[in-house]
């Protein structure tokens, strides 16, 4: 009986049990890798639609991250009282919701429900981030998390790499501003005309969440944790997460990476279609953003083979001193040159959010749920791409990219000294 118990125990620390559960979750990585990009198309089309500086384009972006900071909390409540897979579902329905809310923000259309529906949307996603990341994480031999997190969230990539095809066919290649040239005025037929544009892609993308939510609730999808959650609230008596700098010091990077991230992504097009870089259309950048998604997605599948053959910190060290030395390229070089650059930045940033999530709690034990909920919060970082907008409108779009290579530096130093486990370490 006892040799039996401990085989099973293997079985699910090894993640077999889970194997279904893990290629269902992926689905999840893809879907919302997938939306959160569409954003970066969206953006240079509500920009010409609505007339926007730099700064308030930006401010789209940070509305969607600062859902991260203001549901987190609630998503770990949620999935607390109803359960994790239920918690799945809510999480899909919001976001369906939130993705059917863009029919009325294009068809009035209206900047401020654009927002509201945009919130609405990363609230949802907020609560699949704060479920889905921490299970990947623990489930499996805790040496080779980094490179399943890693794993997983390539998936997350493969949905970055599609969504600019759909959302540079569907939105910028059925608009009169996303086939014109940066400069180009709109009247205000086309503006409306471009404006209700988006109301397709996001119903196609509303139903496909529905169906996901539905198979999600049909699914025999184990639900995790309620004993292990009553045990660690005691095991938990006496520990301090702030004893582990490897989280205390994770906290800000994830925070700091999501601002570089963010910042690249949306304003890539932007940025590209300037007359001394590569002076195309935004339709036609659309197809180069496809190759910085792509880079992310063939970088964490390379890095998730790396990481079983190299120690995680050295991996991500390497990948962060290449997107420095591309970027510092991108924000001084001119012509295409530089928009090569920064495409070649999504492989060096590809590995850095799951594998700073997983060091962050390496070796937390009971403690990993709330310092799970922390790294997640963090993510709000996202939201100071605001400040990357402030800086292109007073100093030039292409010295705001200076703010980049500042946030690739910390994240040297975290893959070198601050990821370094201290503090008791536990199972």
């Amino acid at each position: 009986m006892a040799e039996s118990t401990t085989e099973s125990a293997q079985t699910s620390a090894g993640g077999t049990r889970y194997g279904p559960a893990l290629a269902l979750l992926a689905s999840l990585f893809f879907m919302w890798g997938f939306i959160t990009v569409i954003n970066n198309t969206l953006l240079p089309h509500l920009r010409s639609v609505f007339d926007l500086n730099y700064t308030q384009t930006t401010l789209i972006e940070s509305v969607w991250f600062i859902a991260y900071f203001v549901a987190s909390i609630p998503s770990a409540m949620l999935i607390r009282r109803i359960g994790y897979k239920p918690s799945l579902v809510v999480g899909l329905c919001v976001m369906a919701a939130g993705s059917l809310g863009m029919v009325p923000a294009a068809q009035i259309p209206s900047y401020g429900v654009t927002l509201v529906a945009l919130f609405v949307i990363a609230c949802g996603i907020t609560l699949l981030q704060v479920a889905a990341n921490p299970y990947v994480a623990v489930v499996g031999p805790p040496e080779s998390a980094e490179s399943r997190l890693t794993l997983v969230q390539a998936f997350n990539s493969m949905g970055t790499f599609f969504a600019p095809y759909f959302g540079g066919y569907l939105i910028l290649s059925r608009t009169t501003g996303g086939t014109s040239l940066e400069g180009t005025q709109l009247t205000a037929a086309e503006k409306l005309a471009d404006a209700q544009a988006t109301q397709l892609p996001y119903m196609l993308v509303a139903g496909v969440l529905l169906v996901i939510a539905l198979i999600i609730w049909r699914s025999n999808l184990p639900a995790l944790g309620a004993a292990t959650k009553r045990a660690g609230v005691e095991a938990r008596k006496g520990m301090s997460l702030w004893a582990h700098k490897n989280l205390v010091y994770a906290v800000p990077a994830i925070f700091i990476y999501l601002i570089a991230e963010i910042g690249v992504a949306n304003l890539f097009i932007n940025f590209v279609i300037q007359p001394d870089i590569a002076g195309i259309t935004p339709a036609q950048a659309a197809n180069y953003l496809v190759l910085l998604w792509g880079g992310m997605m063939v970088g964490r599948f390379a890095g998730s083979y790396l990481m079983r053959r190299f120690d995680a910190r050295r991996v991500l060290a390497c990948f962060a001193l290449f997107a420095l030395l591309v970027m510092i390229g991108a924000a001084t070089l001119h012509g295409p040159v530089a928009m090569w650059c920064l495409i070649l930045v999504g492989l060096g940033h590809s590995i850095m959010f799951p594998t700073i999530f997983a060091l962050g709690i390496k070796g937390l034990g009971p403690l990993t749920e709330e310092a799970s909920g922390l790294l997640i919060m963090a993510i709000a970082g996202g939201a100071l791409v605001v400040v990357q907008g402030w800086l292109a409108d007073g100093y030039g779009l292409q010295t705001s990219f200076w703010l980049t290579v500042a946030c690739e530096v910390y994240i040297i130093w975290y893959a070198l000294v601050g990821a370094r486990p201290t503090g008791p370490q536990y199972d």
